[in-house]
């Protein structure tokens, strides 16, 4: 099964498909019904707020019957659709799959550099726009990672990543426009197969980042744009066990780390200092326990500080008089992201901000004085937005640790205990899964559905500590979290016990089996995507892509006390005789992250060992990966048939 090349295999996956096909043809009126009810949602033919970046007006725009996006610029804000710099329809045509990866204009802005992946193999080729004519320059490189592209501040030289055998981006290289790729130079080749490599250019527009992390330690070197073709300089050396990130502000560099502080805190250098002297780093934030900092965005005048605090995202702004305040956000369970700000010198920062209940709500604030500005929110036609509440309660975990869960449903949806529900889960990575709107989700609203996010340990949301309570040896918190949120709904009567949906992909396809496999009573169905669910075997081979990265995570079940705890909660190894609910499981045949096999093998278990009747479906997609089927009108219909799977099954 780990050759996705072999003709069996391919047979087999047909096969299931095949079977899969047969299960849903009885719902086909329901999955079109579905699929034109978020059709009917979305105003299809629509255009982003446009962004001001150096001389030009940036912005994206789709047509109804379109799949793909339209990359624009134009001399003002009113005339910024006039060129079209990349159509993805365009580039599209003739692939059963695209994804667009980089899409980074020189400083200069006479070249863009684009990359795409027409496999669903994250093996991106790319290319070098020429934004005067239109045309694509004769540059051409293949099997690129989407890990970033960094350009020389004169447009000549653009640097980007590559990954290695094992599909880890690990190798930084430097290319000049016109000349063949075989003069390309490596700047630096990560020989440590637990670290990934990532790149880009600071907003200052001064410095180049070469960024090298694992799971748990990291750093970063530096290259200026303006001498691309020095060697790279190590800010910090590498530590075990210490992370950190940097950005430029001017005539500093800002940096976040965990050295001393569980949650990070940020450090600023001395002006025109040499950074790799640690002597020449002051503390600029201190360190304060659950207030977990992600990274600071330098501009001239502040920063901007993305962080999480009581379980919540929220964006703070620290001038450099260092006086500071947070954004105002409101007390409902909310996401909050900065978006586009490429202007370095400006008193604005734009970001987003959604919730169970709000539509993706773009924002630009006056930094001096809080000033708000609604520009823009995503249209949601045919959606009364006051007919649903949103709130958040607690579960108790086994051990006491109160575990969050947001929920949203109809006002009008009576929380006497009949209400079907659904619960979704991820707690990996130290992962915060913030709530989000979602038009799709309505359709389960509107037939009186409650749905719910639980957050259990293995996130990020309650700070660095949950995270490392629910990893390696601790790793079955996550489990007990999520068992105890699916508890708790049925205890207080928000949704049925008999008629509650778990679901969750990739590591949250692994939260769901192992929940389904230590607890098959609680649950009706079951939805997992693409899900890790072969944890020993996985774990065990080095030869497999990313298995050696992933030790950090979860364990080397070679060795113990690892191979005790994984074999303890690995869904594929503790698939005994069980009256299972239903299952639907999907699969990508080019998927590096997780292999067709997983889930595939599983549900090839789970029908040989069920003792019920209910229906345990596979579904893969033969030319996609791990984000399955791109394209918004495939992929509202892949959502379609998943909900229609719901609603027949609870």
């Amino acid at each position: 099964m780990r050759d996705v090349d072999d003709p069996e295999l391919l047979d087999y996956l047909r096969a299931e498909n095949a079977a899969a096909e047969r299960f849903f043809a009885p719902h086909a009126e329901v999955i079109e019904t579905i699929f034109g009810e978020i059709r009917s949602r979305v105003q299809e033919t629509d255009m982003s707020t446009p962004v001001e970046f150096g001389p030009w007006w940036y912005v994206t725009s789709t047509t109804e019957g379109m799949s793909y996006p339209v990359h624009h610029r134009g001399p003002t804000a009113e005339l910024a659709t006039n060129t079209i710099l990349l159509d993805e329809n365009v580039e599209a045509d003739g692939h059963d799959f695209f994804d667009l990866g980089a899409f980074d204009v020189s400083m200069d802005h006479r070249v863009a550099a684009w990359s795409m992946d027409v496999a669903g193999d994250e093996h991106y080729t790319l290319r070098f726009r020429d934004l005067t004519t239109g045309a694509d320059l004769d540059d051409r490189i293949d099997d690129t990672s989407n890990a970033g592209i960094a350009w020389s501040r004169d447009g000549q030289w653009v640097f980007y990543v590559t990954p290695d055998s094992q599909e880890r981006p690990s190798t930084v290289w430097r290319h000049r426009l016109g000349t063949p790729r075989t003069d390309d130079v490596c700047v630096f080749d990560e020989t440590d197969e637990r670290f990934y490599v990532g790149i880009g250019s600071t907003r200052s527009e001064d410095w180049i980042i070469i960024q090298s992390a694992s799971r748990t330690s990291a750093d970063a070197q530096i290259i200026s744009t303006d001498r691309p073709t020095d060697d790279p300089v190590v800010v910090m050396a590498r530590r075990d066990d210490v992370e950190y990130g940097i950005d430029h502000w001017g005539d500093s560099f800002v940096m976040h780390t965990n050295d001393d502080a569980v949650d990070f805190r940020l450090l600023v250098s001395a002006d025109d200092a040499d950074t790799t002297d640690p002597a020449s780093w002051t503390e600029l934030v201190a360190h304060e326990p659950g207030r977990r900092i992600l990274g600071a965005d330098a501009f001239e005048s502040h920063l901007v500080i993305h962080e999480w605090a009581d379980a919540q995202p929220r964006l703070r702004i620290l001038f450099r008089d260092r006086t500071e305040r947070v954004i105002d956000l409101g007390a409902e369970p909310h996401d909050v992201e900065p978006t586009a700000n490429p202007q370095w010198a400006t008193d604005l920062v734009r970001y987003t901000v959604q919730s169970l209940t709000m539509p993706t709500s773009l924002y630009d604030e006056r930094v001096t004085t809080g000033e708000q500005t609604l520009l823009r929110r995503i249209p949601t036609p045919n959606v009364d937005l006051d007919a649903y509440t949103g709130e958040r309660v607690w579960a108790t975990a086994p051990d006491g640790t109160q575990v969050p869960i947001d929920i949203v449903r109809r006002t009008d949806t009576a929380l006497d205990g009949t209400a079907p529900g659904v619960l979704y889960g991820y707690g990996a990575y130290e992962a915060s899964l913030p709530p989000w709107f979602s038009v799709a989700r309505l359709s389960l609203l509107e037939r009186g559905y409650v749905w719910a996010l639980a957050h259990p340990r293995g996130g990020g949301e309650l700070g660095r500590n949950w995270y490392l309570d629910g990893k390696l040896l601790a790793k079955p918190n996550t489990f007990g979290d999520m068992i105890a949120c699916g508890e708790h709904l049925v205890a207080t009567g928000v949704v049925s016990p008999d008629r509650l949906c778990i679901r969750g992909g990739s590591a949250g396809g692994l939260l769901v089996g192992a929940c389904m496999t230590q607890r098959p009573d609680l649950f009706a169905s079951v939805v997992a995507e693409v899900p890790f669910v072969d944890v020993v075997n996985t774990m065990s081979d080095p030869t497999l892509p990313l298995t050696v990265t992933e030790w950090e995570e979860w364990g080397d079940p070679r060795t113990e006390p690892y191979a005790s705890c994984i074999l303890g909660y690995s869904p594929y190894d503790n698939t005994v005789a069980a009256d299972y609910p239903a299952v639907y499981a999907t699969a990508g045949l080019n998927d590096p992250r997780v292999s067709v096999h997983e889930p595939a093998k599983w549900t090839a278990r789970l029908r040989d060992v069920s003792t019920g009747s209910a229906p345990i479906v596979l579904r893969t997609e033969l030319g996609a990966g791990h984000g399955g089927p791109t394209g918004r009108y495939e992929a509202w219909r892949d959502e379609a048939r998943t909900l229609a799977f719901i609603l027949a099954t609870t």
